[in-house]
């Protein structure tokens, strides 16, 4: 794979089940650099193998698509260029979309009420006069904000409390009568319509919204009850809500009234995800043990908990110890009466379970894949998946096994060509065991190596496919990664193992993994490594070419790199580095990559996004002006418009121009045959 083959990159939805399970819809998305955007549209998935999926909506960028319950409406989101993704329904048997919302800041999420008739969803509403209300005034014109607390700003989000997550209801049109017409000239002067909430004049045809939340913090994880009149959701309005992490259960009538808080007797959590059983007997949720303290989040899994729906103590379901039943994206799914599904975080993989209320369970999807998303509905069982030759398709469940219904990776693997990853497991320098793998590239060899560490650190390289490592390998490099103690997926104790002591075990488990893959493949140059990663894995790797000298060169991605400054400029700072690191100064120096950035020698390309606000631009300007003071070779690379998200969800253009610096920084201290150094080029006036 080369960086011009980003468009190839599909990325599947969870799938959308109709209630007769013969089909599901998932979005299939992907890099567009023409668009310069991520772009979009609803595939139909049937599951009888006689039929071939089919292209439903064409839209600029639909996603999130999910079906009435009754199975005649399909609700999904929809963005035009440059706009903010908006709620549309269609007919199931198809037709023409039509708009729901027209959300200044666009709608973030939604969920059907159980008589098909109503939808709950999530917008953010903006302070009159912010973010395009009010015309004239722009984003350097606006008022002053007065902070007063710690959470008031989230990557890729911005500030927060002036325009906080808040829930609204409206009702379905039906879809068989004739649309409202748009009035024009003399009839809208005559209707004279005030502006709507949230900024903008009320578009007519679309039907009015009724807001349920008012509190000034985001409400999320929005769903009906069973029989309607409720609406669940999370959000933290506990008193003390600035001092920790702590997140609760709320529930409000679905018409609008006074919002309740659902008291599950569990100490301080931080809540995901919650949903009401079929049967409208058991309540389901996710959340995370917080400590006495609401703070203690490090490495701590995510578990499934039950507790009966009309009130009294919950239980678990997963093990907190050994089960992670949170993924990125991933919601609970009913199935049945009193089941969910959930996924599971398992040793470089991610395993789909159901649990029953009872508490029984069964895994029903493992092995060398990753789900991204399933659902269930009329005895069957539909599952979104990742795997080491597919950036993303649909399969359904049958007799226990997966048959595969889609194939939106083939030209990936056509055009571009695909590297399988070599799965390993070595010992460390203490004799703990280190879970990676190794994609080697085309040739003989000798091979240079790249050593690339992940970001969390609570976070998994997985079996499925990674661009990044594709591209490295394609150019001419062994790509060597690995999880070590501090990851997610190896229990709450492999995870919680680098807490206040971040550059310890960790480092060792990467440097021992990268000494058993050499001394493993003659084929690999041990004279010719070089270092990467980001995030935490900027962490690791600045924090390793201060101890160990060995590597040629150095990529330090959007890096967590001054605790100190971190604490007050990071959207997650007052509380991420004293968890980690600790509070004494003592013990964050020692811990602290620019505390010991004297050490370094390295030649290391900083790059960093203008507008990351989870590890701020400031850490990288720091860092690479400290190794240009000290005299070693540096480079800052800044991408402007982006946030801690570039290599993942960033514009085609950039991500793009990311791996071509990447490249580039390669091969001027490792060159390869297929990334050859400005000496190795041709002379163009020859």
């Amino acid at each position: 794979m080369k960086p011009e083959h980003l468009p190839l990159l599909k990325s599947v939805s969870a799938p959308a089940v109709h209630p007769d399970g013969t089909r599901a819809v998932v979005s299939v998305t992907r890099p567009d650099f023409e668009a310069d955007a991520d772009v979009g549209q609803l595939w139909s998935v049937p599951q009888d193998p006689e039929k071939r999926p089919r292209l439903i909506t064409r839209g600029f960028r639909d996603t999130a698509p999910v079906f009435s319950p009754d199975g005649r409406v399909l609700a999904f989101l929809r963005a035009a260029p440059g706009g903010k993704p908006q709620l549309h329904v269609v007919e199931a048997a198809g037709g023409e979309p039509q708009a729901l919302t027209d959300r200044a800041l666009g709608v973030s999420s939604f969920a059907w009420a159980p008589d098909s008739q109503r939808i709950v969803f999530g917008s953010r509403e903006p302070e009159a006069g912010r973010y395009g209300t009010l015309d004239g005034v722009s984003s350097g014109g606006e008022d002053a904000r007065l902070i007063t607390d710690f959470k008031y700003r989230m990557n890729g989000v911005g500030y927060t409390r002036d325009k906080p997550l808040q829930l609204f209801t409206l009702e379905v049109p039906d879809l068989g009568t004739e649309p409202a017409v748009q009035p024009a000239g003399r009839a809208l002067k005559d209707r004279n319509q005030p502006p709507a909430a949230g900024g903008g004049a009320k578009v007519a045809g679309l039907p009015d919204a009724r807001q349920l939340t008012t509190a000034a913090t985001d409400h999320t994880g929005e769903s009906f009850s069973s029989d309607g009149t409720s609406v669940y959701f999370v959000a933290a309005l506990h008193e003390a809500s600035d001092q920790d992490l702590v997140s609760g259960i709320y529930r409000v009538p679905a018409d609008g009234g006074e919002t309740a808080r659902v008291e599950a007797n569990a100490g301080p959590q931080t809540v995901q995800d919650v949903r009401e059983s079929s049967d409208g007997k058991w309540l389901f949720f996710t959340a995370q043990d917080l400590g006495t303290t609401g703070q203690d989040f490090v490495a701590k899994n995510t578990v499934l908990h039950v507790m009966p729906a009309a009130g009294g103590g919950a239980r678990a379901l997963s093990g907190a110890e050994h089960m992670d039943v949170a993924a990125p994206g991933a919601r609970l799914e009913l199935r049945g009466n009193d089941g969910v599904l959930v996924v599971n975080n398992a040793q470089g993989t991610v395993e789909l379970l159901e649990f029953s209320a009872t508490g029984s369970h069964a895994l029903l999807v493992h092995g060398d894949r990753v789900v991204t998303g399933a659902a269930a509905a009329g005895g069957s069982v539909y599952v979104s998946v990742a795997d080491s030759a597919t950036t993303g398709d649909v399969c359904v469940l049958e007799g226990g096994q997966l048959r595969l219904l889609t194939d939106f990776s083939s030209a990936l693997r056509t055009e571009a060509g695909i590297i399988e990853p070599q799965e390993l497991t070595f010992p460390s320098a203490d004799g703990y065991p280190v879970h990676g793998w190794v994609l080697m590239p085309p040739g003989k060899g000798p091979h240079p190596v790249l050593l690339n560490i992940h970001g969390g650190p609570f976070a998994q390289y997985t079996v499925a496919l990674f661009d990044e490592a594709q591209v490295y390998a394609e150019a001419g490099y062994a790509v060597v990664m690995c999880n070590p103690r501090g990851s997610a997926g190896y229990g709450q104790a492999h995870g919680r193992s680098i807490k206040e002591r971040m550059g310890t075990v960790d480092m060792q488990d990467v440097l021992a993994f990268l000494d058993g893959a050499v001394e493993k493949f003659s084929s690999l140059d041990q004279d010719a490594v070089g270092i990467m990663g980001g995030s935490y894995g900027g962490y690791l790797t600045a924090w390793t070419i201060s101890q160990d000298h060995r590597f040629k060169a150095a990529i330090v991605e959007r890096g967590f790199l001054d605790p100190v400054s971190f604490a007050g400029s990071s959207d997650i700072g007052w509380f991420f580095g004293g968890e980690y690191n600790g509070r004494s100064e003592e013990l964050v120096a020692a811990q602290s990559p620019m505390a010991a950035i004297a050490a370094v020698r390295t030649p290391t390309l900083v790059i960093h996004s203008e507008d990351d606000l989870r590890c701020p631009v400031e850490q990288g300007q720091r860092y690479f002006t400290m190794l240009k003071q000290q005299g070693v070779e540096s480079a800052f690379l800044v991408f402007p418009g982006e946030d801690h998200e570039l290599s993942r969800s960033g514009t085609p253009h950039h991500r793009r121009q990311r791996f071509e610096h990447i490249l580039a920084w390669w091969s001027r201290f490792l060159p390869t045959a297929g990334n050859p150094g400005p000496s190795s080029q041709p002379d163009p006036s020859s």
